[in-house]
């Protein structure tokens, strides 16, 4: 590969400063007031930079970021951008990672995240924080380590995902999801995981008003459930619960696994009661549920 240029501690603005640049390593350098500063380029390192204004990588692929910071205007910063690494970087700008393929976040920090991650294929994070609603949505094979999340319709209509020790307070994460498995995670938010597929819950711990409902293959291991009420509605289930479940409603198929369940509504207008499997360790079920 041809040698790297570098370029130290420049301010530059305007319209484009580096178009179609390529193999540079750029430290300590300001994009003010000027938008696309590095579109079409490729192969570029960035440390201890900083992105004051709009769309500084578009189109572009082999990209490196360390110690950089984006600004609030430096929004939809990263779009249809191949092969790109972040680390240790603020994001403050909302709307970014768009059609993204290739993208590694590590130790990033997004205060206004509204809108972030969009349609990006091939993503693993780790030691990410977010807040803002729609993170990460139709994005697929995701792998996110130790990620933290405050902020409503997540990962609507992601596909292949996996999650490790995750806290997530997000009302709506989930919908229209398909193959998700989350493991060693806190979530905390209404309607939890509506009209998925193949959803995974392992050694996590729940809370939501009508939680797992409308769900094709819903398999809960080890999970807790906190003042969660209402759940798995129309969902065909295989859960397994430490504790107790406040109230469960109609369920279209599978097992529940618990200690007791406070309140079980089966409506046989609705769903076949015969078609799920309750059980309760603490015993005497008639005595817990109200049918």
């Amino acid at each position: 590969m041809q040698e790297m240029k570098e370029i130290r501690q420049e301010y530059l603005t305007g319209e484009r400063p580096l178009f179609k640049g390529e193999n540079l390593k750029i430290y300590d350098t300001i994009f003010a007031d000027g938008e696309s500063p590095l579109k079409e380029s490729s192969h570029i390192e960035l440390y201890q930079s900083m992105f004051k204004w709009k769309y500084p990588l578009w189109y572009a692929k082999d990209i490196l970021a360390e110690d950089c910071t984006w600004f609030e205007m430096g929004r939809a910063g990263v779009w249809y951008t191949d092969n790109i690494t972040v680390k240790n970087t603020v994001i403050e700008a909302p709307k970014n990672f768009r059609r993204c393929h290739g993208v590694t976040l590590q130790n990033v920090n997004f205060p206004n995240a509204a809108e972030t991650l969009w349609n990006c294929d091939g993503v693993t994070m780790e030691q990410v924080s977010a807040k803002g609603d729609y993170f990460a949505m139709n994005s697929q094979n995701m792998k996110l380590y130790d990620f933290q999340l405050v902020g409503n319709y997540s990962f609507d209509g992601v596909k292949n995902m996996e999650i490790h020790r995750a806290k997530m307070i997000s009302k709506d994460a989930f919908w229209n999801s398909e193959n998700v498995t989350v493991y060693d995670s806190f979530i905390s938010g209404e309607y939890l995981g509506w009209n998925a597929k193949n959803l995974t819950l392992v050694n996590c711990t729940i809370e939501s008003l009508q939680g797992m409902c409308y769900i094709e293959n819903l398999v809960m291991k080890n999970c807790r459930l906190l003042n969660t009420t209402l759940a798995f509605e129309y969902s065909t289930v295989d859960a397994e619960i430490e504790g107790k479940i406040d109230s469960v409603m109609n369920p279209s198929g599978g097992s529940i696994t618990a200690d007791y369940i406070e309140e079980l509504i089966m409506e046989k207008d609705k769903v076949d009661p015969d078609k799920t499997v309750i059980t309760c360790r603490a015993g005497n079920q008639e005595e817990k549920m109200a049918v």
